[in-house]
Parts: structure tokens; C-alpha cells; sequence
């Protein structure tokens, strides 16, 4: 009767505000990925830079965009609240767009211009996925997963049709309409998340004392340790901070640094999956690029990746992991997230593939990447969304933020690989992308290892309570 009685009481309705936020992802996903979508290409062609240099800025940037996340969930925790951080970043992203679409010309300026849009980009990043999950109680929390995959979805949404059009307005209208474009769809995207503003459930900043926890226990329990306190047996240097900050901000440190521990191996995924901005990009402007009757740009053909993500999300959610349930596997998520890691190796050995057949120079058509990106969003869907929810509900209250930003961690540290394998240049052709493959896989093996030892837990924010 009681669990009757408790499922009466759930609401399967999204809350009404999760629109505005939605809408907002879309036009601001559409403003990056359209803008990122010809920065290679730009850098090559307009401003004359060598490609393994071209790529190492590529890959640079993007690892600033998912740096700046510590800085924005620091600020959102910690002083002024989700809502207003995304804002006010929102704006310094606005001001990025309008840098890069008037001082295109010379290096100094796009620099400036990227500097901007990862600083707005990047410090929106956790607390817009954290600012999700704040809309939902307990009587709508089994709808969180849910919501991030229509969160993701958005997302896709919006750069399937950027990644279509700005190359295009790139080729016919030169850089300067093409970067203004996504400077009024991130315009756009502030709009509609202030039009929401008197909607929002807003989870206060857990100011100073909240906040500082995790760090807070990190760093005393270092000094402890370096200083020659030692830990009891089956204790960590975590523990050497119980005294200071009590058992609550301990325990609570020490499922988010087991969470980190955990993804850190997800770096290598990244370190792969944003190739697909750049050594994909070049690859496909060495192949024929009449496809389906069609003469495509080279960074068009990236418009695959987000149209494949909203068709193989409903198909992963209803019929891939209820198939692998109903033969009485249990898909948990650092299970999806392995399996995706394997994954995104095989992509890697297939682009190889067609790599060599290019460097023997055979001609090959552009429409043989379609698979390569085929098996690279399956393994996105498996470890970048799975990844998303997994951070926030393994977060506690405090540090929502705090933990999304040390997800998106991960992709800085991926891309910093890949950018220092660019700039020392000591791969070409297909041996770069079966170099990168073979680190996957080597990567993946430790991952699955960390995931056995991992033990799950569940914190869900509940207002009011």
C-alpha cells in the first residue's frame, strides 16, 4: 500500500521552466559549435596557419572552455548563485562573439575573441547542467534522466543546423558574417534564459563555509599529511580534516574525489572525441566531397555527429539498454561509459582506415566518414550524456556545481593532450589516429578496472525539505 501510495504521488510532468533553459542551450549550442565548426578551417585558410599548428589552437581553446568551468562553479557556489553567474557570463560570451566577428584579420584578435567566448562558454558550462537538476524535488527526480537527455538533445539540436549554415555564410560571405551569426544567436540564448527569471527555482549559494568544503578538506588534509600527521589504518589524508570540518564535509570530499578519481580516465575519450572539430575536418577536405548529389564543405560534414545523437538517443533509451536489461544485464552507468570508450577506439581504427588510403593517395568519397561518425556518436551518447547525470547525482548538495565543473575537467585534459600531440607533431597521416586509438583502448581497460571498485551513491536536491 505505501508504495502504492508513494508512486500516486510522483509527477511524470517536466517543471514548466526547463523551456526557457532548453531554448537557451539550443541557440547558445548553435553559437559555439558554429562558430568552432570553422575555426580550423579559418585558421588555415584565412589566416594562413601550418595544420598541425591550426589544430594544437583548436584543441587549446576548447580545453579553456572546459577549464573555465572551476571559475564559473566556484562563482556560482560560492557567491552569486547559478542564475546569476550564467547571466552576467552570458554577456562576456556576447562580447567574444563581436571580437572575433570584427578583428578577424589578425591572430591577436581572434585570441582575444576565443579568450572571451571560453571564459563566457566555459564558465556557464556546470552551472547550466546543475541549474537543471535544480528544477526537480522528489516527486519529479525520476525524471532527471530524462530531462538530460532532452538537455542533450537541445544541444545537438542546435548544432546540427550551425554546423550546417555557418560554413556555408563562411565560404559565401567571408569570416565576419560568419562569426557574427553566432554572436546573435548567443544574444538570442540570454534572452531567453532572462525571460525565465521569475520561474526558476534558485538553490542559494552555499556561501563560504558550504562551498570551501571540498577544497577546504583537500588541501588541510594535505598540510596534515606533509606536516607528519598520519592517518589511522584504513584511513585517508582525508581524514586528517574531521576535526576541522566534521564528519559531514569529509564524507561528503571523499565521494567527490571518488567520483573524479573515476572520470579522470574519461580524458582520453575526449582526447579522441573532439577530434571530430579538426584532424576529421582535414581529413574529410582531402576526400571528394560530392555526396547524395551534394558538394559539401569540409566542416559541414560534421553536421552527422548531432543529427546521428537525435536519432540514436530514443534508440539507446527504448530499445539498446531495456534490450540489454531484459537479458538480465544490468546497464549501470559506468558500464555504458566503458562500453563507449571502447567504442570511440573502433572509430579511430575505422578514420584510420581511410586515412591510409588517402596518404597511398587513392581517392576516397566523403560520405565512407558516415560510419566512422556512426560508431563515434554511439560511444558519445554511451559515455558524454551517461557521464552528465552520473556527476550530478553522485554530488552532494553543496557541491553540485563543484563536481560538474571537475566533469567537464576531464575535457580540458583531453584536449591539452591532443594539442601537445599536435604541436609536437610527431604523428601523420593514419599513424596519428590509430596513435590515438590505441591509447583509448589502453585507457579503457583502466577505466573498467576503477569502475568495478567504484560504489555508488545518490544525493538529489529537494527544496523545502
Amino acid at each position: 500500500m505505501g508504495t502504492q501510495v508513494l508512486a500516486e504521488e510522483k509527477d511524470h510532468r517536466f517543471p514548466s521552466q526547463i523551456k526557457y533553459i532548453v531554448g537557451n542551450e539550443a541557440c547558445e549550442r548553435f553559437s559555439y559549435y558554429g562558430m568552432r565548426s570553422i575555426l580550423v578551417v579559418f585558421l588555415v585558410h584565412s589566416l594562413h596557419v601550418l595544420d598541425s599548428e591550426a589544430k594544437g589552437i583548436y584543441h587549446l581553446f576548447v580545453s579553456a572552455n572546459y577549464f573555465f568551468p572551476l571559475f564559473g562553479g566556484f562563482l556560482a557556489d560560492r557567491f552569486v548563485g547559478k542564475y546569476r553567474t550564467i547571466f552576467w557570463l552570458s554577456l562576456i560570451y556576447c562580447m567574444g562573439n563581436a571580437t572575433m566577428a570584427l578583428f578577424d584579420s589578425t591572430l591577436n584578435g581572434v585570441y582575444s575573441g576565443l579568450f572571451l567566448i571560453a571564459l563566457g562558454a566555459g564558465g556557464i558550462k556546470p552551472c547550466v547542467a546543475a541549474f537543471v537538476g535544480d528544477q526537480f524535488t522528489s516527486k519529479n527526480s525520476h525524471l532527471i534522466n530524462k530531462v538530460y537527455e532532452l538537455f542533450y538533445f537541445s544541444i545537438n539540436f542546435g548544432s546540427f543546423f550551425s554546423v550546417l549554415s555557418i560554413p556555408y555564410f563562411y565560404g559565401k560571405y567571408g569570416p565576419s558574417v560568419a562569426f557574427a551569426i553566432p554572436g546573435i544567436l548567443m544574444g538570442l540564448a540570454t534572452i531567453i534564459f532572462w525571460a525565465g527569471r521569475h520561474c526558476y527555482v534558485h538553490v542559494p549559494p552555499s556561501g563560504k563555509e558550504q562551498s570551501a568544503q571540498f577544497w577546504g578538506v583537500i588541501f588541510h588534509g594535505i598540510y596534515r599529511r606533509v606536516t607528519g600527521t598520519a592517518p589511522r589504518e584504513g584511513q585517508s589524508f582525508l581524514d586528517l580534516s574531521r576535526e576541522k570540518y566534521g564528519d559531514e564535509r569529509v564524507e561528503g570530499a571523499k565521494s567527490v574525489l571518488a567520483v573524479f578519481k573515476v572520470l579522470i580516465a574519461v580524458s582520453a575519450f575526449w582526447a579522441l572525441f573532439e577530434q571530430n572539430g579538426s584532424s576529421w575536418v582535414l581529413q574529410a577536405q582531402q576526400m571528394d566531397r560530392h555526396w547524395l548529389g551534394v558538394h559539401w564543405e569540409a566542416a559541414q560534414i560534421a553536421a552527422l555527429n548531432p543529427i546521428l545523437v537525435m536519432l540514436l538517443i530514443p534508440f539507446f533509451s527504448f530499445v539498446v539498454y531495456p534490450g540489454f536489461q531484459k537479458m538480465g544485464f544490468e546497464v549501470t552507468p559506468l558500464r555504458k561509459m566503458g562500453a563507449g570508450m571502447l567504442t570511440t577506439g573502433f572509430a579511430f581504427l575505422y578514420v584510420g582506415v581511410l586515412q591510409s588510403f588517402l596518404d597511398r593517395g587513392i581517392a576516397v568519397n566523403v560520405g565512407w566518414q558516415f560510419f566512422g561518425w556512426a560508431i563515434l556518436t554511439a560511444s558519445e551518447i554511451m559515455v558524454s550524456i551517461t557521464g552528465l547525470e552520473f556527476a550530478y547525482t553522485q554530488a552532494p548538495k553543496a557541491m553540485k556545481s563543484t563536481v560538474m565543473s571537475l566533469w567537464l575537467l576531464t575535457v580540458t585534459a583531453g584536449n591539452l593532450f591532443t594539442a601537445l600531440i599536435e604541436f609536437l607533431n610527431h604523428f601523420h597521416g593514419a599513424g596519428e589516429f590509430y596513435f590515438f586509438a590505441n591509447v583509448m583502448f589502453v585507457i579503457a581497460v583502466i577505466f573498467v578496472f576503477m569502475a568495478t571498485r567504484y560504489q555508488y551513491r545518490s544525493y538529489l536536491v529537494d527544496v523545502g525539505s
